[in-house]
């Protein structure tokens, strides 16, 4: 082969392919470009987002279960060798060998040495029961100094043998007990001649009570109080001791213990290393790093107790079920974005076949055309695949990127081939497919599909412990495949018989656009199936994560109004009764659509046919006719309060009553009686027999349902009610708690209001009100459970897909526009010279997309429908509900009907955007053809 010289002499090496071809066709080139940066984009960042998801909501799920329960606590007896430098020593050691195997937070690390309780004799303090004195607790605390301040006194110092044990107490403690700067506490004797003493030195504060380090350290800030309903209760508070009375205090109590907790800092742990750090905790509780800790530390009675394995082992099952959810709709969006590059590579393919097919005309090999359009696609891919790659990483930084980096180079390599591919393989002259090859590959997927839905609904996903099985989470989107390709089928007769009634009209533009909506560009008799495909998938998938996270706000309302008794639930403590004041007002409301009264009683006893054996129940007494109308909207226990009607009578005249089901075996023929918890009786008869029932949300006890009419005529005491339950839409729970501090409150006295008091100091009040009063909300308890990380991360992970699959599913509309623009270009430019109209021809390209657009969004709403009703009852939703689920999710219309509606409306808007900007342009071009 010669080269032509050019007049200097100089050769004319021949243009490089890759530039060349770039020059040509600039707006391909960036198309391609920017559909590779989006999708490689898309790929990196799902992963990324789900980590940075499960790792944030993993964290929150550990520091909710607060230092306690996510601590090691380690324990040994005391001796009276003992000394602070000793304990200290043992400390460092225990939290070397932890720290090294999890993260701990040195600001919760606590350690020292705690006695067992003894009474205060002294007279003139105060005793909440008479006969019952209080009692003081005492502790050597590492570190106390740093964490309270010294008001009056004095500190401790070291115990002298056989005198008191100096210590210090909280000013609230002291001005509770009547203690005193000064005062020697009795605490009893310790053998026939010796005495166990106390002495006051001095009264501290806390710096910050609400500090998670004094978690589990007595009662450090004010008087605990003790219950006991058979011999008394009592007050008891702590007392801090110096480091040099650790050896005296085992002389001053029979039982003393040293104590180290050692906190594990939720902040370093990930979702991805739950089971490695599960692991490593084992075999600190038992094993041979427990074993290495007693010898290390030299006390052979060494042990260790946490729950942090079970919780680690909850947050993992959690963190599994939600993932294989919230796998779903990314899921979607993947199948999407392999039709649209696939459309695109075939977009490419016919605007260069005839270049394309004349290459191997003049000897060009199939394997050295892979190769030239490699390389031009490598040009225009590879940047934007790292560029949008690195953005991820950056902007989504999380400890790990395996799987994210991985996400990215299958989406680049399937950018980078499907052009090269789809071109190689391009026939030099086109044959007719043999219809039997498309049918044997739509059967195969059939079967796959069908493989897939059977795995499902035999296996079910969402369960606590099970994870992401590819073909489980897969199975919506082959539903979809499925349905895309029998549309495929369908579609092009359905608008071709359409076409034919449209040619019997007067009008033109109909004809013509279902005439070419039935065909593609070239004439052919199916058009291409993947527009069609692109549209649906992304259809489904919405409509079918739409469903699902209906079905998930709805199971949380119908939980939370399980756990709340109904709409609204206000309940009081047991020396209160509700005043007729409130009930009235609160019935009023014009939202309340079913109230009642109640009283329950957990303490009764239940009598059936055998008189001499008694069953604890819980008594509820509540007006029948609103108790039903709450049973029928909650679900909870159903019945017909024409059952409850009970007969004017005496005192043993007997009541109808509802028994719960574990009651029913021991019913007699007799009336089952049952006996108050105020001594009295109450005769019933079988009115019913109920699974549950709303008062009781979750009954540790068999229970008996009675009506509050004839109940109270019987035993007047039972209209002493302690709480009320109402049902309604809007009902206000702000407004239930206003009502209920106007007029429902009842000052409490002697016991209960020491209780009241104590329980006020540790804030223990809802929204304003006493302690011990509580109005529950069905919808503040949703919200409750929406707020979990966890949740919301497998919940964000679906509204993230639905955009990214509907700007797919545009692009998908929008390329189908351009690959058939020349064969439409020319038919408008042919009819523009035989006076069509600029809008008629806006209308015909309109009525050519919409046919299948609105096929398409019709189809994959109708495919979400089939997905819910086939996968539904599978799905377990009760982590992302936050409650324990009953069924899984079935059809809804309206969550399908909406993201349907939505894109097929941002497709024809895209088709007219896109005939707007570009149509009239093109007609002029091709008008003024030949011209130059």
């Amino acid at each position: 082969m010669t080269t032509k010289a050019d007049p200097a002499g100089t050769a004319l090496r021949p243009a490089r392919w890759v530039r060349t071809r770039l020059r040509a066709s600039p707006s391909a080139a960036l198309l391609t470009a920017a559909l590779a940066f989006v999708t490689v984009l898309l790929a990196v960042a799902v992963p990324r987002v789900t980590d940075r998801n499960a790792d944030a909501a993993l964290r929150d799920f550990v520091r909710q279960k607060g230092i306690h329960a996510t601590s090691l606590h380690f324990a040994s007896k005391a001796r009276p060798t003992d000394t602070a430098a000793a304990l200290d020593a043992v400390d460092r050691d225990i939290v070397a060998r932890v720290g090294a195997t999890v993260a701990l937070a040195p600001d919760r690390l606590a350690h020292g040495t705690r006695t067992e309780t003894n009474p205060v004799y002294n007279p003139g303090y105060h005793r909440v029961s008479q006969d019952i004195p209080p009692r003081i607790l005492l502790i050597r605390l590492q570190g106390l100094a740093d964490r309270v301040t010294l008001t009056e006194g004095g500190w401790p110092g070291p115990a002298a043998a056989g005198a008191p044990v100096p210590t210090v107490v909280s000013r609230e403690a002291a001005e509770a007990i009547g203690i005193k700067v000064g005062d020697v506490l009795d605490n009893g004797s310790s053998g026939p001649d010796s005495r166990r003493t106390t002495v006051v030195t001095g009264i501290y504060r806390q710096n910050d009570p609400s500090d998670p380090f004094w978690v589990g350290i007595g009662c450090p800030n004010r008087p605990c109080l003790g219950l006991d309903a058979e011999h008394g209760n009592w007050q008891e508070v702590t007392g801090f001791v110096d480091d040099g009375s650790v050896g005296a205090l085992t002389a001053w109590s029979p039982s003393v213990q040293n104590f180290w907790r050692v906190s594990v800092d939720p902040a370093p742990l990930r979702a991805d290393r739950l089971e490695r750090t599960r692991a490593a905790v084992a075999p600190l509780l038992a094993g041979p790093e427990a074993d290495a800790l007693v010898t290390a530390t030299g006390r052979a009675d060494l042990r260790v107790v946490s729950t942090l394995p079970v919780v680690l082992t909850w947050a993992a099952e959690r963190y599994r079920a939600a993932m294989a959810l919230g796998a779903v709709g990314p899921a979607g969006v993947a199948g999407v974005a392999a039709v649209v590059l696939c459309l695109a590579a075939a977009l490419g393919t016919d605007r260069r076949a005839a270049e394309l097919r004349l290459l191997r005309a003049r000897g060009c090999s199939r394997g050295g055309v892979l190769l030239r359009l490699l390389g031009e696609s490598a040009v225009t891919v590879l940047p934007a695949a790292v560029l949008g790659a690195v953005l991820a990483l950056v902007l989504l930084p999380t400890p790990r990127w395996g799987f994210a980096v991985a996400a990215g180079l299958v989406a680049t390599l399937f950018a980078l081939l499907a052009f090269p591919v789809r071109a190689a393989l391009l026939r030099t002259h086109p044959r007719r497919t043999g219809p039997w090859r498309r049918l044997i590959g739509e059967v195969a997927l059939l079967a796959v599909t069908a493989v897939a839905v059977a795995e499902v609904r035999r296996r079910g996903v969402g369960h606590p412990g099970r994870g992401a099985d590819p073909l489980l989470v897969a199975a919506p989107l082959l539903l979809a495949v499925a349905g895309g390709l029998l549309l495929a089928r369908i579609e092009p007769v359905v608008i071709g018989r359409l076409a034919a009634l449209a040619r019997r009209g007067r009008g033109l533009i109909g004809f013509l656009g279902l005439s070419r909506a039935s065909r593609d560009h070239s004439g052919r008799r199916r058009p291409s199936a993947l527009p069609l495909l692109a549209l649906l998938i992304a259809v489904t998938a919405t409509g079918f994560g739409a469903t699902l996270l209906d079905a998930v706000d709805r199971g949380r309302l119908s939980a939370a109004r399980l756990a709340t008794g109904g709409d609204v639930a206000v309940s009081v403590p047991g020396y209160a009764t509700l005043p007729e004041p409130f009930l009235k007002a609160a019935g009023d409301l014009p939202q309340t659509r079913g109230a009642t009264a109640v009283r329950v009683d957990p303490r009764a006893l239940f009598v059936g046919a055998d008189a001499n054996n008694y069953t604890k129940v819980t008594l509820v007494v509540a007006e029948p006719t609103a108790y039903a109308e709450i049973a029928r909207t909650l679900g909870a226990g159903g019945f017909d309060p024409a059952k409850l009607a009970g007969t004017p009578g005496g005192p043993h005249t007997p009541v109808p009553a509802l028994f719960s089901s574990d009651l029913a075996a021991r019913l007699g023929a007799g009336a089952p009686t049952v006996h108050l918890s105020t001594a009295s009786e109450l005769r019933t008869t079988v009115a019913g027999i109920v699974t549950a029932t709303p008062a009781l949300p979750e009954p540790a006890l068999p229970f008996v349902v009675v009506p509050s009419g004839p109940a109270v005529e019987r035993l007047p005491e039972l209209g002493r009610w302690t709480g009320w339950l109402a049902v309604g839409d809007g009902l206000d729970p702000g407004r239930i708690r206003s009502l209920l501090l106007e007029r429902g409150l009842v000052e409490p006295t002697g016991l209960a209001k020491l209780i009241s008091e104590n329980a006020a100091a540790d804030g223990k009040g809802d929204h304003g009100l006493p302690p011990a009063y509580a109005v529950g909300s069905s919808r503040e308890y949703a919200a409750q459970l929406a707020a979990d990380p966890l949740q919301q991360a497998a919940g964000r992970l679906f509204w993230y897909a639905a955009p990214a699959s509907a700007g797919f599913a545009v692009l998908a509309v929008l390329l189908t526009l351009l690959r058939a623009a020349p064969d439409r270009t020319a038919v408008l430019a042919r009819l523009r010279t035989m006076g069509l109209r600029p809008r008629q021809g806006l209308a015909l390209i309109v009525a050519e997309a919409l046919p299948r657009t609105l096929a398409a969004a019709v189809g994959g709403a109708v495919v979400a429908a089939v997905a819910a009703v086939l996968l539904g009852p599978a799905f377990d939703l009760s982590t992302l509900i936050g409650a324990e689920a009953g069924d899984g999710m079935g059809p809804a219309v309206l969550p399908v009907l909406l993201p349907t509606a939505g894109l097929a409306l941002v497709a024809c808007l895209g088709v007219v955007l896109e005939t707007l900007v570009a149509g009239r342009r093109q007609i002029a071009t091709e008008l003024r053809a030949g011209e130059s």
